[in-house]
């Protein structure tokens, strides 16, 4: 097929090696090629000439051939001329031939792309406004290495896929074209002809910004100029070890958290969500904020967790720039952001990543490594060094370009094990013979050593559910390099132990105290999330058993057993305030509730907690250390009480932690305590205030110098029914 008729055919992959201008041997003469299939006419400008051109094909091909001699400046001939269309209708307009333009991306960064290591891709690939040869326009790169033809469509050439033919950068896979004039705003795709010529429409893998469901077209976006305020916030991220910090974080998912009184479809814009979850959140004490995925996604149901667009703000809440507005506003609050991050899979949607070129591209090609069964998703390959480009870029780029503090990687176990929700028969051992999936590893790997070494006072959080060894371990001792690790096994024991009815939970002591022969294997986060509060699985009150008192109570001392737990924390929206009903993406939380007493001195009794948790060093310095942890008394199992220390790296600075997991109040109950000096009482969650039955001040407590239980010191206290106290050595003046 004639160069001509691939161009007609949008089949060419180098339009440029017969459109634009090219020189004869001897550079005395220039033919310049366009293809302009909707005019009459078409001529040649350059200076005060102008030249009509030869239709040399029906469908709209151009020529014109002149001697070099006759232009005003020969040697930059192809680099100053236009085009002049004229239409049937009488219109008329001049444009900058978009084939005259030499290849932009260097080759050392398609290089370092296709290596895997090109860490600032996203400043290439995608649309990027810029400026050639002294005109403004966008660029497009676009990786699609088994593509036969791309052609950039959108509103700006009526969707034609004829009129912007891009062309390969050789054996790199990537594809570039500059349109001169273009500007911010103009929605776009790419029609891929595929390996088998079969045209889809596909969006930007590295858009910035997308149009607003249902419709999936890209949008020219430029993430320039944004005036950051938070260098304070961002100079306190480099003081001290990461793990010597408080870490409270709210988890949130932002289309549900509150919804326009007014109109209870609406979301609130991340302008908006700013002006009301900030003073809240500051309110409660929480150190972080942790956004459910804000990454486009086409289906409000799934969460944000079927992500179509890595690089880019969900177009739900608004722009990307109202977005670093969020963020910004939360650091100058002395607020962290941590976002919900997708790297395990991505959906099927035609529009998405799936079969980009016309083959597994960003996908394995077997389904018993390239899909998910469970969820109908693709699983990324993390095999091909491009794939992990991609995603080690997206990581760095939410760092870079939006200042996040922390990624939480979802569904890490799924990334792990090869045989992940499938039977026997279903999943391809790896090269050993073994069921993990060593590429993930690697990647996992590689991904956390590179965000360790560019932006070391990041946070990187696992959600694994299983034992894999050394998550939270250093890449260098063989671990996989998170910061923290999901406490799932935690999480589980003590659920299953708040959901029993209290005179039962003598027989399930050891869910109590099994958490600590494992909680400084890993650095942990103890999460009581979303998927905990879903359909079918009540919310966190709901699960409380007992009357409606009991419930209070009983998810009171919850909260107050977490905080004091090693381990940072998360809890998802709603528990604070004793949330009734389960969590539904497609409506606000039940902020009426706060109307109620109960309601609102639960919130009254959780920013207290999270006041007494920030405030003392002994309760996050030594997290993840078991100096930082001694039982005073596990084994009074018949009461179902037990008691433990909390203390900072400077042992006089310690907290005595005492609970009671049933509704039996015990007067002069004998206690175990570390130290022969006086204690006052900081903290009851049966305080009336919190809607307990306490109301008389707690008397100092004065310990007695004989040991008992696992301590060398005692004393005598009452102990409220279902209730937690917190006694603090009385400091000497």
């Amino acid at each position: 097929m004639s160069h001509s008729q691939r161009i007609i055919n949008c089949c060419h992959h180098d339009p440029f090696q017969y459109l634009g201008a090219h020189y004869s041997e001897t550079r005395s003469m220039v033919t310049l090629r366009t293809f302009q299939p909707h005019c009459e006419k078409v001529f040649f400008v350059t200076g005060d000439l102008r030249y009509e051109m030869d239709c040399t094909h029906k469908d709209g091909i151009f020529s014109l051939s002149l001697p070099t001699k006759v232009l005003p400046d020969p040697q930059l001939a192809p680099f100053c001329y236009q085009y002049e269309i004229n239409y049937a209708d009488g219109l008329s307009l001049k444009i900058n031939d978009i084939y005259r333009f030499e290849v932009q991306l260097g080759e050392e960064d398609r290089f370092l792309f296709n290596k895997g290591t090109n860490y600032k891709i996203y400043d290439h690939l995608g649309a990027h406004k810029v400026c050639i040869n002294n005109i403004n326009g966008v660029i497009f790169r676009v990786w699609s290495p088994n593509a036969q033809a791309i052609s950039i469509i959108g509103d700006f050439n009526h969707w034609d896929k004829r009129l912007h033919q891009m062309r390969c950068l050789g054996s790199s896979g990537i594809w570039e074209l500059f349109l001169p004039h273009l500007s911010g705003g103009e929605i776009y795709k790419y029609a891929i002809c595929g390996k088998h010529g079969l045209y889809r429409e596909k969006a930007d893998p590295f858009q910035f910004y997308g149009e607003l469901r249902p419709q999936t077209g890209s949008i020219v976006y430029s993430l320039a100029g944004f005036g950051w305020n938070d260098a304070d916030w961002c100079q306190k991220r480099l003081d001290g070890p990461i793990h010597k910090r408080p870490l409270s974080i709210y988890e949130v998912h932002p289309g549900s958290w509150q919804r326009d009184p007014n109109d209870p479809t609406r979301f609130f814009t991340y302008v908006e969500l700013a002006d009301k979850l900030i003073p809240y959140v500051l309110e409660m004490g929480f150190t972080h904020i942790e956004l459910m995925p804000v990454m486009e996604h086409p289906l409000d149901e799934s969460w944000g967790y079927q992500v179509t667009a890595q690089f880019s703000v969900t177009s739900r809440y608004g722009t990307p720039e109202e977005f670093m507005q969020f963020v910004d506003r939360c650091h100058t609050s002395n607020i962290g952001v941590i976002l919900d991050w997708v790297p395990a899979h991505f959906p099927k949607d035609d529009h998405s990543l799936g079969f980009f070129d016309g083959t597994p591209l960003y996908e394995h090609a077997d389904d018993r490594l390239g899909s998910h069964p469970q969820w109908g998703t693709y699983i990324y390959n993390y095999g091909r060094n491009e794939v992990s480009n991609y995603l080690i870029a997206n990581a760095l780029f939410w760092f870079d370009k939006f200042h996040i503090d922390g990624l939480r990687v979802d569904a890490v176990a799924s990334m792990l094990y090869l045989d992940y929700a499938r039977d026997e028969g279903e999943w391809l051992p790896n090269a050993l013979g073994g069921r993990e999936n060593l590429e993930a590893i690697e990647f996992i790997q590689h991904l956390n050593s590179i965000i360790s070494t560019n932006f070391p006072d990041r946070l990187m959080i696992a959600e694994e559910s299983t034992s894999f060894y050394g998550v939270s371990k250093p890449v260098e001792e063989g671990g996989l390099g998170f910061d923290y690790k999901w406490n799932m096994g935690w999480m589980n024991d003590i659920l299953d132990y708040f959901q029993k009815d209290p005179v039962y939970r003598k027989y399930h002591h050891n869910k109590l105290t099994f958490s600590i022969m494992y909680a400084f294997s890993e650095n942990f986060v103890l999460p009581l999330s979303h998927d905990e509060m879903v359909h079918g699985k009540h919310s966190l009150l709901g699960k409380m058993p007992g009357d409606d008192w009991q419930k209070f109570a009983n998810l009171r001392l919850l909260l107050s057993l977490m905080w004091l737990h090693p381990g940072k924390k998360l809890l998802f929206m709603g528990a604070e305030f004793g949330q009734w009903s389960e969590w539904y993406c497609k409506r606000s939380l039940d902020w009426h509730l706060l109307d109620t007493p109960l309601h609102a001195q639960l919130l009254h009794c959780l920013a207290k907690l999270n006041k007494i948790y920030t405030g003392n060093a002994s309760l996050w310095e030594l997290d993840n250390n078991n100096n930082g942890f001694s039982w005073l008394d596990l084994d009074d199992r018949d009461n179902s009480i037990i008691s433990f220390s909390r203390c900072a790296d400077n042992p006089e600075d310690h907290l005595v932690c005492i609970f009671n997991f049933t509704p039996q109040s015990h007067r002069d109950y004998k206690i175990a305590l570390p130290r022969h000096c006086s204690y006052q009482t900081i903290y009851n969650s049966d305080d009336a205030r919190y809607g307990g039955s306490t109301t008389e001040e707690p008397p100092t407590t004065i310990a007695v110098d004989q040991p008992y239980a696992q301590a060398h010191c005692h004393a005598l206290v009452n102990l409220p029914p279902l209730g937690a106290l917190i006694l603090a050595p009385v400091r000497r003046q």
